[in-house]
């Protein structure tokens, strides 16, 4: 990042990752104030805490559940994100990640895999049900926020922090205004510098998160690590939260359709390959609305 003397950043470790601000004319305190926020708002999103809002959806075992309404707006964006991505992106996904091992921070190591148990996520309308300050999940049905949540909060961090900072929770992204030097904010992604001026970027992988022969990226079709040819795949979109959905249904869907739905949907992308051998991509759902059109750049 340039160096600006009105430039403040501020690291620190939540949500299971690294996260960094950065901003121009403000005081570290607010720094500081962005840093209080995502911990409140993690704490009620974790799903490894059994007194978190999250926790208490998961286990009300179609009840309904009070929420508040910062977890009724990521809710109701959850859907959009199932919507979006053809089904790809579904936050359903808690009973497999249980399966897969992926029962406590990773930092606290896997625990044994019970492959047998895994199914075909349901279609996440009809798991989840949001309405006005609360929400039910169908009994047999639990959600994990993961990636949707990170790309969601990197929107409304950056819109509080004002209009030229940047919020980056994990590498979900999102940059407004010009930036340190006034021609935006420069950002590593996909191997090479781009500049961010009221946008959003994110990574998706299978590099990370992964213990043995398994991570964390779930093909809903069959509950199980995805394999789909693709490693990674970086994203710069209109917004964080588009960029995260993006991302991961590109990598989800494997190259061909990523290339075209990066098209579609994004404003530039990565592509990295997995090793050869690996198995075939899976298919998405057709696009709407006629052929896809040529990549983009931004």
């Amino acid at each position: 990042m340039p160096r600006n003397p009105s430039l403040e950043a501020h690291h620190f470790e939540a949500l299971g990752t690294n996260c960094s601000l950065f901003a121009v004319g403000l005081s570290r305190g607010r720094l500081l104030e962005g840093e209080g926020w995502v911990r409140r708002l993690g704490a009620r999103l974790t799903r490894f805490s059994p007194e978190s809002e999250l926790s208490r959806l998961n286990a009300a075992s179609g009840r309904w559940v009070d929420v508040s309404s910062e977890t009724e707006k990521l809710l109701r964006e959850s859907l959009r994100a199932f919507e979006l991505s053809g089904g790809l992106v579904n936050i359903a996904v808690l009973p497999s990640m249980l399966a897969i091992g992926y029962t406590r921070p990773l930092s606290e190591g896997y625990t044994v895999a019970t492959l047998g148990k895994v199914r075909p996520l349901p279609p996440l309308p009809s798991a989840l049900t949001v309405r006005r300050g609360g929400a039910r999940l169908e009994p047999g049905c639990g959600i994990d926020l993961g990636g949707v949540a990170k790309g969601w909060m990197a929107d409304r961090l950056r819109e509080r922090l004002g209009p030229n900072s940047l919020a980056n929770l994990g590498g979900d992204l999102s940059a407004g205004g010009p930036g340190p030097s006034g021609d935006g904010w420069p950002v590593g992604l996909g191997g090479v510098t781009v500049v961010l001026r009221d946008h959003g970027a994110a990574t998706s992988s299978v590099r990370r998160r992964r213990w043995a022969a398994l991570h964390h990226l779930i093909n809903p079709h069959t509950g199980l690590p995805a394999a789909t040819g693709l490693e990674e795949v970086s994203v710069v979109a209109r917004t964080g939260f588009e960029a995260e959905v993006v991302a991961k249904t590109a990598l989800l869907g494997g190259p061909d359709v990523a290339r075209a739905y990066c098209a579609t949907h994004a404003l530039a992308w990565w592509l990295s390959p997995a090793p050869s051998g690996a198995p075939p991509p899976l298919p998405l759902p057709t696009e709407r609305g006629g052929p896809l059109s040529s990549p983009r750049s931004i």
